[in-house]
């Protein structure tokens, strides 16, 4: 198997002593030959310096542990693109620091890309919710009312509208040729969306893999001990604007126009966070455009 596989972190020191044993322990079941490239996002606790004794300490021919640093906290984006920038496999596997895989996930995605128009396959993600595991990973998307909207779709076909930034595998040249997540949306969320989304625009598909499985603790990931609540559902509807400016056809933009008012009104009554994201977009949106990715 000719596979990277790129790790992201900010402040994981708990769960990257937990799960990178347990991905390494997976690849060696399987056999498989891979690069694990971790990117740490200048995290604060002992991160680098337990992952440069793991490495030193866990590094084969078969499986080599690659640490890269950022100088300063840039969010996911830019910390999964400098990572895939490093890579040399063909592949390119994206886990999140609180996913951990289960048996022969690779090898049951990769039969996928032997059809050349396929640029990505999504993982079935055991996600952990409230102590119970929600069955996660194909979605299904559409615009409504001047939105882009998704949700869960179904987990028993092949079908997503997208594949998620923490639990998929990429055709890397592909990747390379979209340019990568955009960094826009940093620090995190919409920025797999919107990748698959440019991708299907230009032929490419997506699927989902329901045999390829990870679990997923969501509660114990880094957005969740660094954001607050507000903050995230901002920054969730801040994206979700930019992605209708970036990404909407002339008449998808017109209807966004059209039911701008509706929202922005109902927002000021039941959902202030709408209204603050909408503020951060105009501005994150105004300078993005004059600045490079």
């Amino acid at each position: 198997m000719n596979v990277s596989i790129v790790i992201p972190n900010y402040n994981g020191l708990t769960l990257l002593q937990k799960n990178l044993p347990r991905l390494l322990e997976v690849l060696r079941k399987d056999n498989a030959h891979a690069e694990i490239i971790v990117v740490d996002d200048a995290s604060q606790d002992d991160s680098v310096s337990w992952l440069t004794s793991f490495a030193n300490e866990y590094t084969t021919k078969e499986l080599k542990l690659i640490i890269i640093q950022n100088e300063t906290n840039k969010g996911f984006s830019h910390t999964a693109n400098r990572g895939a920038a490093n890579a040399t496999g063909e592949f390119i596997v994206f886990l999140n620091t609180d996913v951990y895989p289960k048996k022969s996930f690779i090898e049951n995605s990769i039969p996928h890309f032997k059809d050349q128009n396929v640029f990505a396959v999504g993982f079935m993600d055991e996600s952990i919710e409230g102590g119970k595991a929600v069955l996660r990973g194909s979605g299904i998307s559409l615009w409504h009312k001047g939105f882009y909207l998704h949700k869960k779709g179904d987990i028993t076909a092949n079908k997503t509208d997208w594949v998620s930034g923490g639990s998929g595998i990429f055709r890397r040249k592909v990747f390379e040729k979209l340019q990568g997540f955009n960094t826009i949306y940093d620090p995190f969320y919409w920025e797999d969306i919107d990748l698959s989304y440019r991708a299907k625009k230009l032929g490419y598909t997506v699927v989902f893999e329901p045999r390829s499985i990870v679990i997923h603790e969501h509660e114990k990931g880094a957005i969740m001990s660094k954001y607050s609540k507000q903050d995230v559902r901002r920054i969730s509807y801040r994206n979700q604007f930019i992605f209708v400016w970036k990404n909407g056809s002339i008449g998808q933009l017109l209807q966004h126009l059209f039911w701008m008012p509706y929202h922005l009104a109902l927002s000021l009554k039941n959902d202030h966070e709408l209204f603050y994201g909408f503020l951060s977009a105009i501005k994150r949106f105004s300078l993005f455009s004059f600045l490079p990715q």
